[in-house]
């Protein structure tokens, strides 16, 4: 009898390894995102050409300014409203509450930085003026630095990450050098170190859920594309001799603004998910180091796992969670990790996934007119969309496809 990771093996390319057109797939919507953004933004380029620089100035910045007052004050109110002692979420809502304030002031014409001055152009910049603008910049990234890494951002680091900004400032304006280009680009050096930690947040989320619908990286890759989408814009506005440009700017900032600001009330939190879920406490006396180590206990303890998957069926469950697994192995949350991948060779979401669509080729054989509904809510997707999206991924074909063609073109496709 074959043990359950040679069946999977055999049913999925082995050891849980991913479809190869699931790179594609992972990343289709960011694409289609980032496209659809430049795209806009290419527009608001043609129109700002036919507006005059006086109606600018005196009518659609104020508006505009004016927009993102108020997004910006009624979005802090909502998200510290329902921050449900997210950090994350206070840590926006005091960013909103921020640009709620500098737009108001802008409005006021009481600072004496005005960003629709006439001249405009890098060169034209003073100094101060940019790092003022790497503070705005390092601002927004805020929220997705706590989100990729909860806590790790905190006062210390955040002097480190600014000081190079101020160094560079005081270089340009004490030496004969010109830095204006360096301090313009400094915020696209933060982006990188951030983009640095998206893959341990994936593995680590992969690890812990059955599901990524939601809490995957693939919000904060749009959220860094909008935020350097700003950046572009300004950027471009700035060597362009034409002030309704701005209007690009600020057009991108209010829609960051209002867009980020429902997705981060409505989205969960998956560290406070799995800290807020109740478990057992119970800990190894000894917690093993390698795999070695686990091979004593592993066939008992996958056993037991796959009798239990298979009787109750828990995968059927769209928050079906790592530390469920206490149910029936008494490891920590670590623990448990690890046994997975050297159990099964994969991590806890595609090992759950691998049971899902088992289930659903179950199900579409024993009766091929099922709805793709009715499957999704069987098998534990959380929309026919999402099941659809996996079962792709996964087989390389469609649940159509598969209902017609059965097991033998998915070997084929493979």
């Amino acid at each position: 009898m074959k043990h359950a990771k040679d069946t999977l093996s055999d049913n999925y390319g082995g050891g849980g390894k991913l479809n190869p057109r699931r790179i594609y797939m992972e990343y289709e919507s960011n694409v289609v995102f980032a496209i659809v953004l430049l795209a806009c933004v290419q527009l608001s380029y043609w129109l700002a050409d036919f507006i005059p620089d006086e109606l600018f100035r005196n009518g659609i910045s104020q508006i505009l300014n004016g927009c993102i007052a108020t997004v910006g004050l009624f979005g802090a109110c909502l998200v510290w409203r329902h921050h449900d002692g997210m950090r994350a979420r206070k840590l926006w809502a005091f960013v909103l509450l921020f640009w709620t304030v500098l737009a108001t002031l802008l409005l006021m014409r009481l600072i004496a930085y005005d960003a629709q001055r006439s001249e405009t152009g890098i060169l034209s910049l003073k100094g101060w003026e940019l790092v003022i603008g790497n503070f705005y910049a390092w601002l927004l990234l805020i929220y997705p630095a706590e989100m990729l890494r909860p806590g790790w951002l905190n006062v210390r680091r955040s002097v480190l990450h600014l000081l190079p900004v101020f160094i560079v400032g005081v270089v340009d304006y004490l030496l004969p050098v010109d830095l204006h280009l360096v301090l313009a680009f400094y915020p696209v050096v933060l982006v990188g170190f951030l983009t640095m930690h998206i893959r341990a947040y994936r593995t680590w989320c992969e690890e812990n859920y059955s599901s990524m619908d939601n809490i995957d990286q693939q919000w904060i890759v749009k959220y860094l594309t909008m935020y350097l989408t700003i950046g572009g814009s300004y950027i471009v506005m700035s060597f362009k001799a034409s002030t309704p440009r701005m209007f690009t700017t600020l057009w991108l900032l209010l829609f960051m603004l209002a867009y980020s600001t429902e997705q981060i009330v409505f989205r969960p939190d998956p560290w406070k998910m799995v800290r807020r879920k109740k478990v057992i406490p119970v800990e190894p006396e000894e917690e093993p180091q390698t795999e070695e180590e686990l091979d004593p206990s592993i066939e008992e303890n996958r056993a037991i796992l796959e009798e239990w998957m298979n009787k109750e069926k828990p995968y059927r469950d769209p928050e079906f969670r790592l530390v469920d697994l206490h149910q029936v192995l008494p490891m920590n949350r670590t623990y448990l990790s690890r046994f997975i991948n050297a159990a099964y060779g994969c991590n806890f979401y595609q090992f759950v996934t691998n049971y899902r669509i088992a289930e659903a080729k179950r199900l579409i054989r024993k009766n091929p007119d099922m709805q793709i509904q009715d499957i999704a809510e069987q098998c534990g997707f959380s929309s026919p969309t999402m099941f659809s999206r996996v079962f792709v991924r996964e087989t390389g074909l469609t649940p159509g496809e598969y209902a017609v063609q059965g097991d033998n073109a998915e070997t084929q496709n493979a």
